[in-house]
């Protein structure tokens, strides 16, 4: 072979083992990239939670109160692992989950309706606007001798205060968000055509996202405490809702099932957080560039 062909077919065999090691890189690459995504994820809850039940710990061994009012976290960690095996806290975490996602989904229609009608008309913005902010401050709790009255011992009346407390949550995060869309997008989308709903659907709802999921979120954090606050209030019988087990545990003085049951309410709300709001929250600040690398 001559030197000038041996030299061609030595560059082409270097640069193909070459090609197969940057190849073999770029496939770990992006493994590797998600693991450690994930890892940055998830370190600084799983020290958050172990720095709490350090704290919990050391609060029992100061003596502060006597074991049987106040367990140390393992037994109330053992009691939650055998609810979860035997499936008692996952059909009371399924029961009550379902209460709030159906009182959530009817608080999402109102709340979308009546922002929307707000913000766009300046005659119902000074009628009810004020009253909107009125509804989200009441607690919960004031709705329940209503609710009573009105429905009974029954779930439409627990269902009545969870609408009552996320609904005007919703409405004010759509209304500021509305209220917050750049004059010149919405004169933009005239410009094109755009009228009546078809504005607000192609333009003013868009733009608003960020502020109105910041309502929906906070419209979750109200429907999860009032519905929380109508299991224990609103007990149907042969109904064991996470509320219901609550209450159970208190009268029958079994402080490792209240707090058990207490970190399955907290560990659902985080995890509706996390995995709904936060995936959601995330989803809108890249589509409107608002992530940056840190």
């Amino acid at each position: 072979m001559p030197p000038v062909a041996e030299d061609a077919a030595r560059s082409n065999t270097i640069e193909t083992q070459l090609a197969g090691l940057d190849a073999l890189e770029l496939g770990d690459s992006p493994r590797r990239e998600l693991a450690a995504q994930m890892w940055t994820a998830v370190w600084p809850k799983v020290a958050a939670v172990a720095l709490f039940l350090a704290i919990w710990q050391l609060v029992v061994w100061s003596g502060w109160k006597p074991s049987y009012v106040l367990p140390p976290p393992g037994p109330v960690l053992a009691r939650l692992g055998e609810g979860i095996t035997d499936g008692s806290m996952i059909e009371g975490a399924a029961l009550t989950l379902r209460r709030a996602l159906v009182g959530y989904a009817i608080a999402l229609v109102i709340g979308i309706a009546v922002g929307m009608a707000v913000a766009r008309s300046r005659v119902l913005r000074s009628a009810v606007g004020s009253m909107i902010t009125g509804l989200q401050t009441m607690p919960s709790i004031v709705w329940f001798p209503l609710a009573i009255l009105l429905f009974q011992l029954t779930e439409a009346a627990i269902l009545f205060v969870v609408v009552l407390g996320a609904a005007p949550a919703i409405a004010n995060g759509l209304i500021a968000g509305a209220d917050n869309v750049p004059p010149i997008l919405v004169r933009a989308g005239r410009m094109l055509g755009a009228r009546g709903f078809g504005l607000w659907r192609h333009v003013i709802l868009p733009a608003s996202l960020p502020m109105f999921v910041s309502g929906m979120k906070q419209g979750w954090a109200f429907a999860w405490r009032s519905l929380l606050a109508g299991e224990l209030i609103v007990i149907i019988a042969g109904v064991l809702t996470l509320g219901v087990q609550l209450q159970n545990a208190r009268d029958l003085l079994d402080p490792e099932w209240l707090l058990a049951t207490m970190m399955m309410i907290f560990f659902i709300g985080v995890v509706v957080d996390a995995l709904g709001f936060g995936t959601l929250e995330r989803w809108i600040r890249r589509r409107y560039g608002l992530t940056q690398d840190r």
